[in-house]
């Protein structure tokens, strides 16, 4: 027990001091059961900061929702706790489906909701009237008591035909859920609640799954990205997906924006031109795209506002080479002028590599960005015409990074959680990283895979 103390204080007068330790007993990590693409850009917030605590969530063994806390005033972690059990990842063999990822939101209340385990539900919940099926039950679970991650129950208040779970809070505390509804070819749809995710209102579609008129072998599909703009405004970006009937591969492109108002639910572009939704193929591609990719494959990525009200966002481009999934695709970042859409510059931005948006100002724009080794930060100074590289938040060898977009709310010191997968193992080490580096923990602790 005296050991146990003292390296306790050890610990905490280390951190305090914003000293890295070579101390075995303290690790970068906060646990070592993350699993598989334990988090994404995509499935967000996937935490929160609130009243003094960072609550995160990650996907862990057996796919199933995870989460851990980090109180910052006494240095000290909590959990991970099994949050829910996920129908996806229980069949031995399987390939790791990763669509099932947790999100997280803390409602005015303070308990805490994770959506969980979808990839597009499977026949045997019934017709899907907005999209197709394929595996896994999307789950909304919530804790049983505010700012408690220990114990948690099911609220069966959202449909199972979900993938790419989704929350944005507004000021009022209203709650919006954004997903696929359902497998590739399904509308994108929000549902709303506004009694702190107790009951959600019916589905809204936003963008509409559609089969070609002229190819009936393709259907138009997409990849959205949501947060919150401008007051009771909400934004996204989109790319496009070709989904095949034969020879299906992972072919998207293009970039696309557009705006909610929540107090009319109203879409509209860039411009402030009103939308029909839900949004169709022909009418993104007149009313609300930002760069027409042609040949190129995308990946979406993530956008933020600056003081001004105006998007900057990007999203990775690239050749598709032949391959299935396609080649490397370098980060590419675009502003709006107030006039126009201004960036895709060729810069020295990594490949394959996804993160974040911080903008201090219309053109001095901060990217937190994953990678092979490293996860760091790259400045433009003029507007996306040029890149510098910045300070690394995390360098090890031999890892390959993955990071969320931010948290809500994020502590400067807590921006992101970070999977690192190193070798062959279905198993990751897990990190809270910040403008210090990552949140420091006992080994003791952090390796939950001894217990």
């Amino acid at each position: 027990m005296k050991t146990y103390a003292t390296l306790i204080i050890l610990f905490n007068t280390l951190f305090l001091a914003g000293q890295s330790s070579k101390d075995p007993a303290i690790v970068d990590y906060f646990t070592d059961n993350g699993f598989g693409a334990a988090v994404k850009t995509m499935q967000h917030p996937a935490g929160e900061y609130y009243k003094g605590v960072t609550y995160v969530c990650f996907q862990g063994p057996l796919e199933d929702a995870w989460v851990a806390a980090y109180n910052h005033a006494t240095n000290k972690w909590s959990g991970p706790f099994k949050a829910g059990v996920s129908k996806l990842g229980k069949t031995p063999g399987d390939k790791i489906d990763n669509h099932g990822k947790p999100a997280m939101i803390i409602d005015n209340e303070g308990y805490i909701h994770i959506v969980f385990g979808g990839h597009g539900g499977m026949p045997e919940h019934g017709p899907n009237t907005l999209g197709n099926t394929h595996k896994g039950d999307m789950i909304h679970v919530v804790s049983q008591k505010p700012q408690d991650i220990s114990r948690w129950e099911v609220l069966d208040n959202i449909p199972p035909f979900g993938t790419y779970n989704q929350f944005v809070k507004m000021d009022n505390g209203d709650i919006y859920l954004f997903y696929r509804h359902g497998a590739h070819r399904s509308n994108w749809v929000y549902q709303k609640s506004t009694n702190n995710g107790r009951s959600f209102e019916q589905e809204v579609s936003i963008l509409k799954h559609k089969i070609q008129d002229d190819n009936p072998g393709i259907h138009d599909s997409w990849y959205c990205w949501f947060t919150k703009g401008q007051g009771e405004e909400i934004i996204m970006t989109y790319n496009y997906h070709v989904c095949k009937d034969l020879n299906h591969d992972g072919e998207r492109q293009n970039c696309y924006y557009m705006v909610m108002n929540t107090n009319d639910y109203t879409w509209r572009n860039v411009k402030g031109e009103v939308l029909t939704v839900p949004v169709t193929k022909a009418h993104a591609d007149k009313m609300t795209l930002v760069v027409d990719t042609e040949n190129k494959w995308t990946t979406r990525g993530t956008v933020r506002l600056d003081q001004a009200g105006n998007p900057h966002l990007t999203y990775n481009e690239g050749e598709h080479m032949g391959l299935k999934h396609g080649g490397p695709r370098q980060v590419k970042y675009y502003r709006w002028t107030g006039q126009m859409w201004d960036g895709g510059y060729d810069t020295n931005l990594p490949v394959s590599a996804v993160g974040d948006i911080l903008i201090s100002s219309p053109t001095e724009v901060n990217l937190l960005l994953d990678g092979r080794g490293e996860v760091a930060w790259w400045h433009t100074t003029n507007g996306g015409q040029s890149f510098t590289k910045g300070e690394v938040l995390i360098r090890q060898e031999k890892t390959n990074f993955a990071i969320t977009s931010w948290l809500r709310n994020a502590h400067p010191n807590a921006r992101v959680v970070a999977v690192g997968k190193i070798g062959s193992s279905d198993f990751r080490k897990m990190y809270l990283l910040g403008d210090e580096g990552p949140v420091k923990r006992l080994k003791a602790e952090a390796d939950k895979l001894d217990d």
